[in-house]
């Protein structure tokens, strides 16, 4: 397996909290929402004292845009290392929630709330009829109204009378994923990064009073995974990023402001940080079920079993990972608060892997799971740290 150098500082791999109420994905939406004037909501983020005058606002997710990435990526995008350097506005970080993996970060930005809230808690969980759940794979079953119930920011800001657009890929639209995170607005079809950048400003354009248009693109994360971070096709997926950049930054209309974030960071994990399940067969005694996804894992153990599930894991990964048990990992604050009703899609232990490592489980889910260069998920400063880059 060829593995890149990432290019990360050491100090990218230290263990951050999520900063919920202060500085994370669940603040933005409540903070524009505020800023346009919908009722109930509070700017945590201060983003009325910076956009003054703005009553459109336009917020990207670049998925895997972490802001531990943006040297390499500024290398291949001129756009973006302007606004990285805070040339046309402000550039600051927030935090994704916890898991730092799409689905939990898409309905994270999207409800407004941590994660133990909207009850999207992993990339996959096991639902209570013991079937595992994939949210990127996610039609109706569950029902996503029931599955996440919080009224997403969309809606309500949809029903104080802003204008609220989605941009996104046309094969996402009325997936439960998109239902959980996005529902409340018109969804438009952008199936490449023109079409994105296209389709926000044709929006902001079409507005007559408060807009809020959400985009998202996808394709640095995507091969970022399949190839790594800095990979020859990682570096292409850069440089159509900033053509976005370019496209809607020089297209905003007068009183707009477009607001850039991302879902969660990424690093490449050589193949010596990679533990399977598969070959240490101590991994598996006493687990009947697993999800999550490499850097954080869910395991769900036998009746009487998690004390030994939680020994084995430990004393086999070591430094390379915190294991907790559930009811340690909802203390610790990961979550944010976790309804009763939402705490038993966590497994009962919770592997949170550090520096390098990730904990495949051939045989429990897809093998192509294991085969990825750069991973995210655990709670590094690489993965959870997520640029908010602000232009008007």
């Amino acid at each position: 397996m060829n593995v890149p150098e990432d290019g990360l500082h050491p100090d990218a791999l230290r263990i951050i909290p999520p900063a919920y109420g202060t500085g994370s994905l669940a603040d933005l939406l409540p903070s524009v929402s505020a800023l346009l004037g919908v009722p109930g909501t509070t700017d945590v983020l201060g983003l009325t004292d910076r956009l003054d005058g703005v009553d459109k606002v336009a917020v990207l997710l670049v998925d895997g845009l972490g802001a531990y990435q943006l040297p390499l990526v500024a290398k291949h995008a001129p756009v973006l290392a302007d606004l990285a350097a805070g040339g046309r506005g402000h550039a600051g970080t927030l935090t994704a929630g916890f898991p730092s993996t799409t689905p939990v970060s898409l309905v994270t930005l999207g409800a407004g709330v941590p994660p133990g809230a909207h009850g999207v808690l992993g990339f996959t969980v096991r639902r209570p009829n013991g079937r595992v759940l994939t949210h990127i794979a996610w039609g109706d079953d569950p029902d996503p109204r029931a599955w996440q119930p919080v009224p997403t920011r969309l809606e309500l800001a949809a029903a104080a009378g802003v204008q609220v657009t989605v941009v996104s890929r046309s094969a996402f639209e009325g997936s439960g994923l998109s239902l959980a995170a996005n529902r409340g607005g018109t969804y438009v079809g952008a199936d490449d990064g023109a079409a994105v950048a296209d389709g926000m400003l044709a929006a902001l354009r079409a507005a007559t009073g408060p807009a809020l248009v959400y985009g998202y693109h996808p394709d640095l994360d995507h091969f970022g995974h399949e190839d790594g971070i800095d990979a020859p096709t990682w570096q292409a997926a850069a440089r159509d990023v900033d053509r976005i950049l370019d496209r809607i930054v020089h297209g905003l209309p007068p009183g707009a402001a477009l607001l850039v974030v991302a879902d969660h960071g990424q690093l490449n994990v050589p193949a010596a940080g990679r533990y399977d399940m598969a070959e240490i067969p101590a991994l598996s005694d006493g687990v009947v079920a697993v999800a999550g996804e490499p850097r954080v894992r869910y395991l769900y153990a036998a009746d009487g079993a998690q004390a030994d599930v939680l020994g084995n894991w430990r004393g086999v990964l070591g430094a390379d990972a915190r294991v907790l048990t559930r009811d340690d990992a909802i203390a610790e604050g990961w979550f944010g608060p976790v309804p009763a009703e939402h705490a038993g899609r966590i497994g009962d232990v919770v592997v949170l892997c550090q520096g390098r490592a990730v904990a495949v489980a051939s045989g429990w889910e897809p093998a192509k799971a294991g085969q990825l260069v750069a991973y995210h998920g655990s709670a590094t400063a690489a993965e959870m740290t997520v640029p908010l880059l602000i232009v008007r």
